[in-house]
């Protein structure tokens, strides 16, 4: 009886994305299409951003208090545009972002509170790419600590016993994206999703100013597929993982 209740239990449980990154526009950029993939096939996706996005501009005539604002509204706007069902925020200082217990805890307590069956969050082993490009350190830092509040915070009871006073109960999720690896070994065909990614990136205007993403993450998406059919999956376009599946134990 007790095992019969369990299954009725997990399968009434609504099937939950949880996605975690540093920036208003990362997940945009490296996962877009997953995410928008996920809710068409009926997840509940909840996307929280770490930090506040106050120091992304160079605009001698912006304010670190109104560019709060405006960053706020592109994520929900870019969320919703994903058809994801909660835009979630941190408000960490944008980067200044370090990978401490107590972002750890936040993160656990976010986890225990949205109880996804799936993750995505970036890969904190990534500090640079090719000859061109040195990696946010806030990419690493909320990389970092998302994965320790996974294992071994956010399902070892024992850990934060204040979260256990909010009520938050311990959570195991299932499976883990790391979302813009070197090492990937999961590939996600995102050809119907790619226009909602793209549309998604548009959302973030004072970033992009008036570069156009479309042609970029197209043959991003392109490039990620060519490799994909190396592995035998034959998409137009895909996003990229490492992927990691963790048993109910």
């Amino acid at each position: 009886m007790a095992e019969e209740a369990a299954t009725r239990e997990e399968n009434n449980t609504p099937k939950r994305v949880l996605v975690v990154m540093a920036h208003r526009d990362d997940g945009e950029f490296t996962t877009g299409g997953t995410i928008a993939r996920f809710a068409r096939e009926g997840y509940e996706v909840y996307y929280c951003v770490v930090t506040d996005g106050n120091s992304g501009s160079s605009d001698p005539e912006m304010t670190s208090e109104k560019l709060v604002a405006i960053r706020q509204e592109e994520h929900r706007a870019a969320a919703r545009t994903l058809g994801a069902k909660e835009a979630l925020f941190l408000h960490y200082v944008d980067s200044m972002l370090e990978p401490t217990l107590q972002l750890r805890k936040d993160i656990t307590r976010l986890i225990r509170q949205v109880r996804p069956v799936i993750m995505i969050c970036q890969d904190p082993t990534v500090r640079w790419s090719g000859q061109g490009y040195i990696n946010h350190p806030d990419h690493r830092a909320a990389g970092e600590a998302t994965m320790a509040a996974i294992m071994p915070s956010s399902d070892t009871r024992l850990i934060f016993p204040d979260l256990l006073k909010e009520g938050l109960e311990p959570h195991k999720i299932k499976e883990l994206y790391l979302a813009g690896t070197q090492s990937p070994d999961r590939w996600i065909d995102i050809t119907e999703t790619l226009e909602a990614k793209v549309e998604a990136l548009r959302q973030h205007k004072s970033q992009l100013g008036d570069w156009d993403p479309a042609t970029d993450m197209k043959e991003w998406a392109r490039q990620n597929a060519e490799t994909a059919r190396k592995h035998g999956h034959d998409f137009k376009y895909a996003e990229s993982f490492k992927y990691f599946r963790f048993n109910d134990e």
